[in-house]
């Protein structure tokens, strides 16, 4: 598909007129000066006949709800408790909701008090609610409730979303104050992302509004508003067909690192049943370091792969939050991440980033002179977070090697001790050694060494709080000892540690941060340890997270059952979680946590449809 434009995010301005927010720039308020909570079940709940359609589903099967106007997020947290009450225990609801003016935090929560009996699903909205950065947001309301929130334009995002709808809230500003939202293009993805028996509920009873939607395809009807409004629209596209059945396949994850772990937790989380199969155990190759920072690499240019590396954070930051992980000091911290300039250049991009609004301050803000702080960024233990992401009851561990791989319904993994395991997918999470497999040769991954100092900490150095990026990094002490690091050589396949690069490490430290190379003994740094570990980046330094494609048939086509979660670079702890949770949506065919956009830059088809049609390769 052809690149989309991405702009920052503007939030929305408010003005609090009495206990009602309004929108200055539409002239409209949020929600019924009569009563917002009366008129959102009557129109959006009652109009698509939820609870009578919620008790009629069974364990497994899945709604989804599609928004046209988020605001205050009344009429998702509604149709969310409607669910949890009628629903029957094993049924899932996603929420899909646009705004092109998110709320800030303070609004919302201001908005919120006035539904104390919406409880902890507004309370957890709260704690999740993203950043305003453009594209989709990922939330969890509820353990069986997804809330996947997408900021920007409704016409520019919705044909971005590929997932049928069952309901629709058509909840913007009214058309008198706001033309552009009701339009019949808009119409039209509706249409396109409706099936039949797919339902839609509007407060307006606008001619153009109900004519557009007929010629998109909706039977429409109008009935008594709510209060004093007259009328409003109600709509189906088609009869009824039955609700949707989750797949909850049985799944085997080939790797116990940071992408294999978040992997099976996000598949297990699903419902699936999940094996991973490791032979050197959990987190032992580059997702074994004592400690990993949390961050991103910020850009006002909004390109695939900055948007990526914004999209991502947020997401590690709100997966992070919901497992209230690091929750002792040896695992880490999240208290931000200093990032210190390390010259004119880099000094420049970061304040374009922040002066253009691409990265607002809620996650990027100054932090002196020479240095910007990723707000809610930190550092923490990689092995300690994939040992806690393993830890769940559908997911069973195997110290088996995988020598082959062969797709099909199912898939099956060949061991190297002739054994053979068998499921409806196969995920492979194993970095550069995906390469060794047969027929994956082609694979265009770059192996890049990286050694690690563990320097001892001092009485000065005990006392440091954030961890902190410049040509290399370094964190707080855990469990006594600090990482300095790391090295970086494409052209060094030596795993032994070397003198030389604690030299290297902590002569860059001494020339970017001196004050901090001083107070953890200068001259005198103690080195207890070091480790050496090779990062797998693909040549556009994008993870490849998909479908495992066919590299040798014409027409190229996807292998039955195969997936990869690889080449995260040294961005691992960041970039995995939403990677997994794609993962997780495309085995389950429940709709995506990111935008078509972003799913096709990370898709490992990537390469080889550059090859046939002999593009150049895109460079950032």
């Amino acid at each position: 598909m052809s690149l989309t434009t991405f702009a920052p995010i503007q939030p929305a301005n408010i003005e609090w007129q009495d206990s009602t927010p309004v929108a200055s720039d539409y002239d409209d308020p949020y929600f019924s000066r009569q009563d917002g909570m009366a008129e959102s079940r009557y129109v959006f709940l009652d109009g698509n006949r939820l609870a009578e359609r919620f008790a009629a589903l069974q364990p497994g099967q899945y709604f989804v709800i599609g928004e046209t106007g988020f605001g205050t997020g009344l009429n998702c947290l509604l149709a969310a408790q409607q669910f949890l009450a009628m629903a029957p225990s094993g049924a899932r609801l996603h929420l899909v909701s646009v705004e092109k003016h998110p709320l800030r935090k303070e609004d919302l929560q201001t908005a919120l008090t006035h539904w104390p009996e919406l409880g902890d699903l507004a309370l957890t909205l709260l704690a999740e609610y993203p950043a305003p950065t453009p594209g989709l947001h990922r939330l969890q309301l509820h353990p069986s409730i997804t809330l996947t929130l997408l900021y920007g334009e409704a016409e520019q995002l919705w044909p971005m979303f590929n997932h049928p709808v069952d309901a629709w809230f058509l909840d913007g500003f009214a058309p008198a104050c706001n033309p552009d939202m009701w339009q019949p293009a808009l119409f039209a993805e509706l249409a396109r992302l409706s099936r039949p028996g797919t339902t839609l509920a509007t407060f307006t009873a606008a001619g153009f509004v109900r004519r557009g939607l007929q010629e998109a395809g909706f039977t429409m009807e109008k009935r008594k508003g709510f209060g004093h409004k007259r009328h409003m629209l109600t709509g189906r596209v088609g009869e009824h067909s039955p609700a949707r059945q989750q797949r909850m396949p049985n799944v085997l994850v080939v790797g116990a690192g940071l992408a294999g772990a978040t992997t099976a937790r996000a598949l297990a989380e699903h419902g699936c049943q999940v094996t991973v199969s490791d032979p050197a155990g959990i987190a032992s190759k580059a997702s074994g370091n004592l400690a990993g920072v949390v961050y991103s690499t910020p850009s006002a240019h909004l390109t695939p792969q900055n948007r990526f590396y914004q999209q991502s954070y947020g997401h590690a930051l709100r997966w992070l939050q919901r497992h209230g992980f690091p929750a002792i000091p040896e695992n880490g911290a999240l208290n931000g991440v200093i990032q210190h300039f390390v010259d004119d250049k880099q000094q420049d991009k970061l304040s374009q980033a922040m002066e253009s609004g691409a990265w607002p301050e809620e996650l990027l803000r100054t932090a002196g002179e020479n240095a910007a702080e990723l707000v809610g960024g930190g550092y923490l233990s990689p092995a300690a977070w994939c040992r806690y992401l393993l830890e769940h009851p559908d997911i069973t561990l195997l110290t088996s090697a995988v020598s082959a791989i062969q797709e099909g319904s199912p898939a099956t993994a060949t061991f190297t001790d002739g054994s053979q395991h068998q499921a409806d997918a196969i995920v492979l999470c194993t970095a550069g050694a995906t390469a060794n497999l047969p027929d994956l040769q082609w694979l265009p991954l770059k192996h890049i060494r990286g050694q690690v100092s563990y320097c001892r900490a001092t009485e000065a150095s005990a006392q440091w709080q954030q961890a902190r990026c410049h040509g290399g990094y370094l964190t707080p002490a855990v469990n006594g000892l600090h990482c300095v690091g790391a090295t970086f050589n494409l052209h060094n396949a030596d795993p032994t540690a070397s003198e030389a690069d604690d030299a290297e490490n902590l002569a860059q430290l001494k020339h970017y941060l001196p004050e901090r190379w001083q107070e953890l003994g200068g001259d005198d740094i103690e080195i207890a340890d070091r480790r050496v570990a090779f990062r797998c980046q693909s040549i556009d330094f994008l993870p490849l997270c998909g479908p495992l494609p066919v590299a040798n048939d014409n027409p190229h086509r996807p292998a039955t059952g195969l997936y990869l979660n690889i080449a995260h670079g040294s961005r691992g702890i960041t970039g995995t979680p939403l990677c997994a949770e794609l993962i997780a949506d495309l085995i389950c065919t429940t709709p995506l946590p990111a935008d078509q956009q972003l799913v096709d830059a990370l898709a490992p088809e990537r390469f080889i449809v550059r090859k046939r049609r002999k593009q150049p390769e895109w460079k950032p």
